[in-house]
């Protein structure tokens, strides 16, 4: 890109308002061509798209073709398209490249909804050409756009408010812009010097400032510096290190197996603040009998600062299954002459450190308040999760918090309020009074589903906030004819597991 690092900003703000006036958004582009089409891209497929527009020549058509699927476009309609910024603009820009009539995108300009809790909006991401516009593998220095994994990790973001955020191993940008929405300062690192170019480019093309870069590797671009938050989407892909296996970077740090996570996990530390967070997406790697999480938990206490743990596997593969989708990640179809070799040199590389299996999951790290039990969870969740988790997740910590301030005898004189997305089922068999199962389900957060006994599905449909819950706990008690000291013992810390996973909410 031309001047990459300082984009002219009246051209910048030209290209914005033409973005703008042609209703160049998400929704517009998925109305103009469809929801199958919208699918086929996903799927590398452009065709049903192209088909979808037809013949049409206005400005929406014009740069949905030109700027989402990369297609080549006359000088003169783009410059009827984009008014103010024209052709040359985008040239200007490093986005096209001019041959006579005929201007050639070089980068992809993609329209992105977000959502959080301060509203909703969009953006326009700019990111290096994908395999479907390429027609072929990507290079090694390619940029991501946003894709499943970025928009995970943006959902993940806490919501709380922030000083200063670090987006380690920042791509397109992408998580700079959705952490600027909470925090005034944003520092975006990345060892990819076009990275930090695409990433100025697109703070700027959203008239987003705070947002400032820096080149190099995991901690070293901010030794010596704390930070309220930190979020990465690190290259963490585990790929073998031997000759003829291509290194992306935005997947790829260079790192044997799952070294690089277990760098920032135990390095993190010493840029947290006090009560500092750190979410990151990651692999951890399953050897001969080791647990993949148990492994998590030794890097989390290798850390030279306390660190709370909330990791979540979301996902497992065996090792064919893992080769298989980043070969093919990579544009390396099967049945093309490279696809056996690279997958081969995945298998080997796996079979050499005893590797059975890949775990992918969420990370949230925290240095630990001062004062405050350390949270230790480590968990597995495979059903499906709707919608953003920030807000779940900033509740569950800030109940944690709460409920480390709290003994039992604090925690019977509170009340306590069912959450609205909780709804109850019970099981009976043909001919019972009894059910014999009962199930409380959560419609937000994690989507949990609980077995619960009678007692607490008692206690739990009784918290409406009135009474406090130990006195919900004796009437329980007298009404099952139990002793009601034993019944607390037992219900109170269940409680609290209700409260961290927001079933229940304190009053």
């Amino acid at each position: 890109m031309s001047d990459s690092r300082h984009p002219d900003p009246s051209t910048v703000a030209a290209l914005r308002a033409d973005l703008a006036a042609a209703g160049y958004t998400a929704g517009a582009v998925r109305a103009a061509w469809g929801g199958l089409a919208d699918d086929a891209i996903g799927r590398g497929l452009l065709a049903p798209a192209r088909r979808a527009l037809g013949g049409r020549t206005d400005p929406l058509a014009l740069l949905s073709r030109t700027l989402f699927l990369g297609d080549a476009a006359g000088v003169a309609d783009l410059d009827a398209a984009l008014p103010t910024a024209g052709a040359a603009g985008l040239a200007a820009l490093g986005l096209t490249r001019i041959d006579g009539d005929t201007a050639t995108p070089t980068v992809l300009v993609r329209p992105q909804d977000y959502t959080d809790a301060d509203g909703s909006g969009h953006w326009w991401i700019v990111s290096d050409l994908d395999e479907a516009a390429l027609g072929g593998p990507l290079p090694t220095g390619h940029v991501l756009g946003v894709g499943g994994a970025s928009l995970t990790l943006a959902g993940l973001q806490l919501d709380t408010p922030a000083q200063r955020v670090l987006d380690l191993g920042t791509g397109c940008g992408i998580q700079a812009l959705r952490a600027r929405r909470s925090a005034p300062h944003v520092v975006a690192t990345d060892v990819s010097e076009r990275a930090l170019e695409l990433t100025v480019l697109n703070a700027a093309l959203n008239d987003v400032d705070g947002i400032e870069v820096r080149h190099g590797s995991l901690f070293e671009p901010v030794a010596g510096e704390e930070f309220d938050r930190v979020v990465s989407n690190p290259p963490f892909v585990i790929t073998p290190r031997v000759a003829g296996v291509p290194e992306y970077e935005y997947r790829d740090a260079g790192f044997a197996g799952d070294d690089l996570v277990a760098a920032f996990v135990s390095g993190v530390g010493d840029v947290l603040a006090p009560g500092g967070t750190a979410q990151l997406l990651g692999n951890w790697e399953y050897r001969n009998d080791r647990d993949g999480l148990d492994r998590v938990r030794d890097w989390v206490a290798a850390s030279a600062q306390p660190l709370d743990a909330w990791i979540v596997e979301r996902e497992r593969l065996d090792p064919l299954a893992y080769a298989e989708l980043w070969v093919r990640d990579g544009g390396t179809t099967p049945g093309s002459p490279d696809y056996a070799r690279l997958i081969d040199a995945w298998l080997a590389d796996f079979d050499a450190r005893g590797v059975t299996a890949v775990g992918f999951g969420y990370l949230l790290l925290r240095r630990t308040p001062i004062g405050m039990p350390p949270l230790a969870r480590y968990e597995k969740i495979s059903q499906p999760v709707g919608g953003t988790l920030g807000t779940h997740l900033a509740s569950a910590l800030a109940a944690w918090d709460r409920l480390g301030l709290l003994d039992d005898d604090a925690l019977a004189e509170v009340t306590a309020v069912v959450s609205a997305d909780v709804t109850e089922a019970r099981h009976h068999r043909p001919g019972a009074e009894e059910p014999s199962v009962i199930e409380l389900h959560q419609g937000g957060g994690f989507g949990r589903v609980l077995n619960v006994d009678p007692a607490l599905a008692a206690l739990v449909g009784a918290c409406d906030g009135d009474l406090p819950l130990g006195v919900l706990i004796d009437a329980i008690a007298d009404l099952l004819e139990v002793d009601a000291v034993p019944l607390r013992a037992d219900l109170l810390p269940r409680v609290r597991e209700l409260v961290f996973t927001g079933f229940l909410r304190l009053g």
